[in-house]
């Protein structure tokens, strides 16, 4: 880190209501620094407001009207003021006095009559160590806003990668519209109602529910490992058929994990989106696939995303059935409570379940008749 330079030629302000005094510290403070005068608190405080801020006030207490120790009150609650270095330059030598214009900011009291190499040298002393606060908050505001860049830029790259991986899936069918988008935005609906239940409120942390929003368009990224001749059949699948199909389940977690050790690194961000792709399948009782895991051993987003999957696979038309009413998709997941679905999701979901029929009809895909 460079070295502050201090400036030859900074600007002091120097206040006080005789001219004697006004005359003797600008002669003596003119071949090194640039000197303003101010005759009275009233005045100095419109010169700070009004001018270029000067980089050092030597301030005298004693004065009509508006006295010293007032002025520095004022500047110090100005937020665009308060970090100008003021000394006190006064004729009150008592300790009292030093004390309480320190405790309300000064940063040196000295006393009249001056002595004209201490003013010099404590006005230099505070000039330089306001050059290095400058320097440092400066240095300290651009690291701040460097780290935010990169921060949004990291999060960018985050959402564009999430949203490439999952139009493989998507565009390898094209009957699924709207379900990524959707699903996104059910999950984090679900999710937002369940925060302070005492189940979940660990989990469901703001930072974790913008995750989940992330990675729940990757739940069905195993699909590209389908064969078309099963992916795309309109109409029920074969026992052979069907069993293909689950596969995309592990599929889809492991093509995240191949994308990890590409990067040769685990990614956080991706956690989550590994456990929905995998998990998303498993039912509470145990009778899902493709691990049979049951009850909490699912992943809290994976169970998340069921509802949320299950529930526009109803109300959605496929080439192999048409869509279901809303009513009818809110009564079968409520039929799945404890069976298929987690029941404290399950009864979250009935009590918000007008959010999902809103979403639905927000993304609702083009070209087709709503009956949700």
């Amino acid at each position: 880190m460079d070295s502050p330079d201090l400036n030859p030629r900074a600007t002091i302000l120097v206040v006080d209501d005789t001219p004697d005094n006004l005359a003797l510290m600008s002669s003596l403070l003119k071949d090194e620094y640039k000197v303003k005068v101010a005759n009275g608190g009233d005045k100095a405080l419109r010169i700070v407001q009004l001018d270029k801020l000067p980089d050092l006030i030597l301030l005298d207490i004693m004065m009509p009207g508006m006295d010293g120790y007032q002025v520095l009150e004022q500047l110090k609650n100005d937020p665009r003021t308060r970090d100008i270095p003021v000394i006190f330059l006064t004729a009150k030598s008592e300790i009292e006095d030093e004390r309480r214009g320190l405790e309300l900011g000064a940063v040196d009291y000295i006393t009249k009559p001056i002595s004209p190499p201490i003013v010099l040298a404590r006005v230099k002393t505070q000039l330089s160590l306001k050059a290095a606060a400058d320097f440092l908050r400066d240095k300290a505001k651009y690291l701040e806003e460097e780290v935010a860049k990169r921060t949004r830029e990291v999060m960018a790259i985050q959402d564009v990668t999430i949203l490439a991986m999952a139009s493989l899936a998507e565009t390898r069918d094209s009957d699924t519209g709207n379900h990524i988008r959707r699903t996104q935005y059910y999950v984090r609906a679900l999710a937002e109602r369940l925060k302070t239940h005492p189940r979940f409120a660990l989990f469901l942390t703001d930072a974790n529910i913008e995750t989940l929003f992330k990675s729940a368009p990757l739940h069905d990224i195993g699909k590209v490992g389908i064969p078309d001749r099963i992916l795309l059949k309109p109409g029920h699948f074969d026992a052979q058929e069907l069993k293909i199909m689950k596969t995309h389940a592990t599929l889809g977690r492991d093509a995240i994990s191949h994308a990890e050790r590409s990067l040769g690194t685990q990614v956080e961000f991706l956690s989550m989106a590994k456990e929905i792709a995998l998990s998303h399948q498993e039912k509470w009782d145990g009778s899902g696939y493709p691990e049979g895991l049951a009850g909490d051993a699912i992943p809290i987003s994976a169970r998340l995303m069921a509802i949320a999957d299950v529930y526009d696979a109803l109300i959605s038309r496929r080439v192999y059935k048409e869509a279901m009413s809303h009513e009818q998709a809110v009564q079968i997941i409520a039929d799945g409570r404890g069976r298929h679905f987690d029941p404290d999701m399950v009864d979250a979901f009935v009590q918000i379940n007008d959010e999902f029929r809103a979403i639905a009809e927000r993304f609702a895909d083009p070209a087709v008749d709503a009956k949700a």
